[in-house]
Formats: structure tokens, sequence, C-alpha cells
């Protein structure tokens, strides 16, 4: 039994207690005689009728707020959120909060719970003014600091978010740097859309400074720097990704292979491909390096590079392209059957992702340096293997 299945169950029980805790401390609403309150009656009834909603209302009501229930409306606030019912999980923290008799930490976990209420139904401003209200809680800063630089990446509000990002450094001794760099990455990509590629390059600079190991800072300022034409300051922006997190390599292979055609440089490229190659691998790399040899020295060169590459490292990539380079000069029968098994390998590739988060297990064939899933920054990598990199 799921744990909202037995709290369910419960929750007639709870009801009943709460009635028979007031008539015990002499509630002036009790219902005299000992006799089970109409109420509860009418929502057991509610039960059995299959009616579960009005039940759940009525018994609510019946709960009393009180020291010994403050615990039970709380946990019933937080199932009614998970299970997508905002509005009654609001409506029950906003009775909590109303009551003059909560302590001050009932009343600090309540406004929490609020808060998550608020932020689940769209309502950040909201949900703002509690967490900037439970920083002030030595106990709950560090929970509202984090709520709150949620609400600021949602907002994309990114200053406010480095401002949370600082506080939340000293509360908690943890160093975000790494996360203060995407956050100026995020400004850099603003500026960068408004045509304002000087401010834009500031920006980045201020992320590397922030963290140097940043390949968005990098693979951006390789970007601004082709776009305006800085050949070499594009490459030198690019290069950096080697060092920074060799995982990335893949992002950086055309835009480079372009640099160093525009420079009149491509022997530094087929350097470039072939150290990283024997060193990190990669299906990106050796398809990369295959195209150049192609280029240079005809299709039975590359091909030939490409079934060795793959007797080391199989990949369905890797066989596509060399099923395509031999579809060319082969006898119309060979030619046929080659083209079912490029069709069948060109099935694969365009149905799998190519990018994984490292702690979500999210994927997608686009990068994401802010995962989708798990919220997390920098975890989405180039999925490996034989149908990845």
């Amino acid at each position: 039994m799921t744990a909202e299945a037995l709290l369910f169950l419960l929750l007639p029980l709870a009801a009943l207690s709460g009635w028979w805790i007031g008539r015990r401390q002499g509630n002036a609403r009790r219902e005299e005689g000992g006799v089970l309150p109409g109420r509860y009656l009418k929502g057991l009834n509610y039960l059995l009728n299959e009616q579960p909603d009005k039940a759940i209302d009525l018994f609510i009501e019946m709960l009393d707020v009180d020291t010994d229930t403050v615990e039970t409306h709380l946990a019933l606030g937080s199932l009614f959120r998970r299970r997508g019912e905002v509005d009654r999980a609001i409506r029950i923290h906003q009775n909590l909060i109303a009551r003059p008799t909560l302590s001050k930490e009932q009343r600090a976990l309540a406004l929490a719970e609020l808060g998550q209420d608020y932020m689940r139904a769209g309502l950040l401003d909201r949900a703002e003014t509690l967490f900037q209200e439970l920083v002030e809680s030595a106990p709950h800063r560090a929970t509202a600091l984090y709520q709150l630089r949620d609400i600021y990446e949602q907002e994309k509000d990114w200053d406010k978010a480095i401002e949370v990002i600082r506080r939340l450094e000293q509360t908690t001794g943890k160093g975000m740097r790494d996360i203060v760099a995407h956050y100026y990455c995020e400004k850099a990509e603003q500026a960068r859309r408004q045509g304002e590629n000087a401010a834009a390059q500031k920006l980045l600079k201020r992320a590397l400074t922030e963290d140097r190991q940043c390949v968005r800072a990098s693979l951006l300022e390789g970007d601004i720097a082709a776009d305006s034409g800085d050949w070499r300051a594009a490459v030198r922006a690019y290069r950096r990704v080697e060092e920074q997190d060799p995982e990335y390599l893949p992002e950086v292979v055309e835009p480079l292979t372009r640099c160093y055609r525009e420079l009149g440089r491509m022997d530094e490229m087929v350097s470039f491909l072939r150290r990283n190659l024997a060193e990190h691998g990669g299906i990106s790399l050796m398809l990369a390096l295959a195209e150049l040899i192609r280029q240079d020295q005809g299709d039975e060169t590359a091909a030939d590079f490409i079934k060795e590459s793959l007797k080391e490292r199989p990949s369905v990539r890797g066989m596509d392209r060399l099923i395509e380079l031999h579809l060319s000069g082969t006898p119309d029968a060979i030619r046929e059957k080659l083209q079912v098994l490029k069709d069948v390998t060109d099935q694969l590739i365009a149905n799998k992702p190519v990018y994984k988060c490292q702690q979500c297990g999210f994927t997608g064939r686009t990068l994401h340096w802010h995962c989708p899933g798990c919220k997390n920054w920098n975890t989405v990598k180039p999925i490996h293997g034989v149908e990845g990199e």
C-alpha cells in the first residue's frame, strides 16, 4: 500500500481523533451523549458511495487545528500538492497560517509548504514573498534561498539569482561558482541576442573568472569571435574546451574546422583531431577526421580509415558513414542491399537521443546546460557508446 493510500485511509480516524480530543477538552462545538458526530457518519457514507472528494473535504473540516493535528494538516497539504490538487493544498496551508495558536516553528513550516504550493500553481510572486520572509528564519534560511534561486531561474532574473547564490554560499559553506558562471553565460546570451557583443564578451570573462572550466563560456566566446571574423580568437576559445572538459569536444569539431579552413591551416585541424581521437575517442572526432582524409585522399582511403576505427570503437554512426562511402561506385545489385542497411542505420540514428543528464537520466537531441528534468546545471553531456560518441 502506498503512503498516499494509507494517509487517506487514516484521514477518517484522524478526523474522529480530532473530534474526540476536542470533546475531552470541553470543545463548545462537541456533539453530546458520546455519539459519533453526524458529519463523521456522513463522511463515511461518502467513502462507501465512492465519493472520496466530498469525504475528504468533510473530514478536513472536522479536523480541528491544534498542536496535535498540525503535522496531519501539513502532511495532507503536501499530499494534495503532489497529487496536483494545488487549490486544496493552498486552502489547508492558508488555514494553518491563520491560526494564532501556532508556534513560531509550526508557522514557518506552514509558510514553507504554502510557498511550494504557490510555486506549483505558478504564482511565483506570492511564493517569492513567503520565501523572502523565511530567509530571516535561521533554521529555514537555506531551504528558502534554494526556493528563491529556483524562482529567479524560472523568471530569468539572473542578477537576483546571483545575489541569492552568494547568500547560499555563505549559509551552506558550499561553493557554487560554477552555477554563477552559467548565470553570466545566460546574461551574455541575452546581450548577444540584442546585438551587444562587446557586453556579451565582458560577461563571458566574468563567467570564466567564476569558473575557469566553464565550457559554455568558451563555446560562446568562440561563436562571437567567429561571427565577427576573428578566426584566431575563435580558435583560442574553442581549443580551450580540450582542457576544460574533453567530453564536450564534439561541440567544437564543426566550428573549429570552419575556423582553420578560413585561416588556411587545415593541417593543424588534422593534428588536433588525431591527438584527441587517440586520447579521448569519440565518433564525432573520427568522422570529422575521416572527412578531411576523404577530401585529401579520396573515398577509398577514408573508408579504410573508418573500417579500422570501427574495429576499436564500434559505432552506428560510423557504420552509417562507411556504408554511404561504399554506395558510390558499387554495382547495382550490391548497392541495393547496401541501401537497405543504410536505411536501417539512418532510422537508428534519427530515433536516438544525443545527450543525457548524468544526474537524472534525461535524454534529448539538444544540448541543455540547465537540465529540464532535474534542473541541475552542466550535467547534460554527449552520450557515449555504440549508439553515441
